[in-house]
């Protein structure tokens, strides 16, 4: 892959987003508004940006995985071509453990802690995908298995851990907004907008773990703390996340 030709700003904003690196793997706390690659912005994804940790050779780290462009947290990127084909193969076969946070409204789901198993079939509506939840005997059904629990709630939103199981487009979600308890600032799901009366600047999910088989052996964690726009909107409803997950946590690997 030919190497782009980044700003220092680049460089040095995306070196800024390193949480983990080794050898083998480069792990990364995405922020929000940055695609992991293929956007329409005229501006660099941060597939591109990975240009800033290209080799001498020109051979830069490769995306295990994507996040949508407004989620935030932990990205994983593998350094050689034998880790990325590793992480790929873990990933296909569900060794890969994903822990998300998002805020969800209005207050807390019904149960609190609980599953939701519905597949799910894509639906195009222009230059727009959307994911509908669908009978497990549609033609195009995908089966989809999410795990939740309710961290910190009021009346108004809740704080929520989610586990997916399976790794569908939009999974959680079109999951969340099943119960009744869609993703707050995600409009395309009806998440609310605003919450207290203040804007919700963004879909409020993040990816704040990732377990995974390392390539050199044994087993890592990654995590990053809950963002600032995500603790401020916490803040305006009256919530606090539990001391693990709190914005000055440290990341771990």
């Amino acid at each position: 892959m030919k190497s782009l030709a980044l700003t220092p700003e680049e460089v040095a904003f995306v070196r800024a987003l390193v949480i983990h690196q080794d050898a083998e793997v480069l792990a990364l706390n995405k922020p929000p508004g940055l695609s992991s690659q293929g956007g329409r912005i005229a501006v660099h994804t941060l597939d591109e940006l990975l240009a800033a940790f290209a080799k001498s050779s020109g051979v830069r780290p490769r995306l295990v995985h994507r996040l949508d462009r407004d989620t935030s947290g932990v990205i994983l990127t593998a350094r050689s071509q034998p880790a990325a084909a590793f992480l790929g193969k873990a990933m296909m076969s569900r060794r890969v453990r994903k822990t998300y946070l998002a805020i969800v409204a209005p207050g807390a789901p019904e149960p609190r802690e609980g599953g939701v198993e519905a597949p799910l079939r894509k639906e195009s509506q222009g230059r727009e995908a959307y994911m509908r939840v669908c009978e497990a005997d549609h033609p195009d059904a995908q089966a989809a298995s999410t795990r939740y629990r309710t961290l910190a709630a009021n009346d108004v939103a809740a704080l929520v851990e989610l586990a997916p199981r399976t790794g569908r487009m939009h999974q959680l979600r079109v999951h969340m907004a099943s119960i009744g308890r869609p993703i707050a600032g995600d409009p395309r799901y009806g998440g609310a907008l605003v919450l207290m009366g203040s804007p919700v600047p963004r879909l409020m999910l993040h990816a704040a773990a990732l377990v995974f088989p390392h390539p050199a052996g044994g087993e890592r964690r990654i995590e990053a703390p809950i963002p600032a726009d995500m603790a401020a909107v916490l803040a305006a409803v009256g919530l606090e996340p539990p001391t693990r997950w709190a914005p000055a946590a440290r990341a771990v690997a």
